[in-house]
């Protein structure tokens, strides 16, 4: 007979995540990311998984709806142990049940090495913050993080609606009142409605399913609420779509202008395997609301940029997937051809890589850290060797400099004194003409031209001044005349 106590025990001594039980496979558990079969376990008849449905299931209303409808939504616990999520569901006329493990105990934002900015999202003291991811990426245990960063930091109001209740949180400095879909109330929409009258401070919505939900966690937001809750999308673009998809085309602007002015922030995560093989990381990318992105938020059109803003957004904690991966390789944690694998965009991630591995050593630390840490040879990603041939020195003669010949002296006038510039060793003097003296330069003094005797007013001469005799100008010899034709001589030319 089939144990199904006994196989929950084992998935958690195994650090496994989930349990899933098929008609005629063995017990199978989730364990760092992959499914393995339970040890010495026999494949499952109909009645070992409709027996282990009866067995964790005490709920008849449960059961009957089951019966019913043909799959179920619950939770289970092992006292001392951990919760379960439960669902079952009908497959081929037979029972299958997939068991989410949860621990009693809650980590912290820095227990699973979120970024700083996941906790300042958490201190908000209001609008919405939605965490996205596929099934099995996190976005419970992160959620839980923030909510209990509230309940220990703030004096606060705390009520959760889920479907079923996962991690059970105790008051600390909060009081926290935790509500389950299908036994508290009979819906999300059904308990939104009623749920502003409850005195909240955050508001924790386990999903986002329809236009009644999404609407009224909006109105919610408007008032001075802080809303989480969750999607499955795979970023933020995805996400603020999904969001506007809910509405009717006609009340889809109204929907944006609503989620442009409430929206704080987007977390979109997925689980990593760890270098060493031992574990899982989470890798996320974070949108900030700016204004810029409130309004690529309100254009349809622009929507789409919504990736180059985070891209660009590092100053307000944003980052893209690829980025987070980025920095789990370069601390070591994340090997490299597991990024490659994981990356949105795995050529842009080489890109990345090739610009962050820029010298032999910087290339040895990111490229074989984390292929050390596995303990995997990573000859592919060694930096290439450099042959270098060596050679006997050759003695080589010592270098001779040619003499330089001297310049010819430069001619000067007769009677300038000639000097040489000082000696260089190896090299000649040039000799160098000395300047003219200014004394030698200077004009003889020339008396002043004779001034006429001028007649004064009555027509009497009035003497001349005396003046000094200036000397005669030279007069230039005449040039010699040549003989005429015929006898005689010519004029000079001209």
């Amino acid at each position: 007979m089939f144990d199904i106590d006994a196989a929950l025990k084992y998935l958690i001594d195994s650090e496994g995540s989930d349990l899933h039980l098929k008609v005629a496979s063995p017990p199978m558990i989730r364990r760092r990311g992959a499914l393995e079969p339970v040890v010495g376990a026999e494949e499952l008849t109909p009645e070992d998984t409709l027996a282990a449905l009866d067995r964790i299931c005490d709920n008849q209303e449960l059961l009957a709806d089951f019966h019913r409808n043909g799959e179920a939504d619950f939770s289970y616990a092992l006292p001392g142990l951990s919760r379960y999520r439960i669902n079952a569901f009908r497959q081929r006329g037979s029972t299958s049940i997939v068991c989410r493990a949860i621990p009693f105990l809650i980590q912290s934002i820095d227990d699973l090495g979120l970024p700083q900015v996941i906790r300042d999202l958490a201190e908000e003291p209001r609008g919405i913050i939605l965490l996205t991811g596929t099934t099995g990426s996190g976005k419970s245990t992160t959620l839980a993080a923030m909510i209990d960063h509230i309940n220990t930091t703030k004096a606060q109001h705390i009520i959760t609606l889920e479907d079923p209740i996962e991690f059970l949180h105790r008051d600390k400095r909060s009081i926290i009142n935790q509500r389950e879909v299908g036994s508290d109330t009979e819906s999300f929409a059904r308990a939104m409605k009623r749920i502003l009258r409850q005195d909240p401070d955050v508001i924790l919505i386990g999903e986002m399913r329809d236009e009644e939900t999404v609407k009224t966690a909006l109105s919610a937001a408007e008032t001075g609420h802080l809303v989480l809750s969750t999607l499955h999308t795979l970023d933020a673009t995805e996400t603020i779509n999904r969001i506007v998809d809910f509405f009717p085309p006609h009340h889809q602007q109204q929907a944006r202008v609503m989620l442009a002015a409430t929206l704080k922030g987007a977390v979109s995560q997925r689980l990593v395997p760890t270098a060493d093989g031992q574990g899982r990381v989470a890798a996320a990318e974070i949108l900030v609301v700016t204004g810029r992105v409130q309004d690529l938020i309100l254009n349809p059109e622009e929507t789409g940029r919504i990736s180059e803003v985070i891209a660009e957004g590092e100053y307000y904690g944003m980052q893209t997937f690829d980025q987070s991966l980025m920095k789990h390789v370069l601390a070591g944690t994340v090997a490299v051809d597991t990024a490659m694998d994981m990356a949105s965009n795995p050529h842009d991630f080489k890109l990345m890589l090739e610009a962050a591995a820029r010298g032999s050593s910087d290339y040895d630390e990111i490229f074989n850290q984390s292929a050390a840490a596995s303990g995997a040879p990573t000859p592919q990603h060694e930096a290439p060797a450099i042959n270098i041939i060596e050679t006997a020195p050759t003695a080589l003669a010592p270098l001779s400099t040619p003499p330089i010949a001297a310049p010819p002296p430069i001619a000067a006038p007769l009677g300038t004194p000639v000097v040489s510039q000082p000696a260089i060793p190896g090299h000649p003097g040039i000799p160098v003409v000395a300047p003219m003296p200014v004394a030698a330069m200077a004009l003889p003094a020339m008396p002043p031209p004779p001034i006429p005797a001028l007649a004064s007013p009555n027509g009497a001469a009035l003497p001349p001044a005396p003046l000094p005799a200036m000397p005669p100008a030279p007069i230039a010899p005449a040039p010699p005349r040549s003989p005429a034709p015929g006898g005689g001589s010519a004029p000079p030319p001209g």
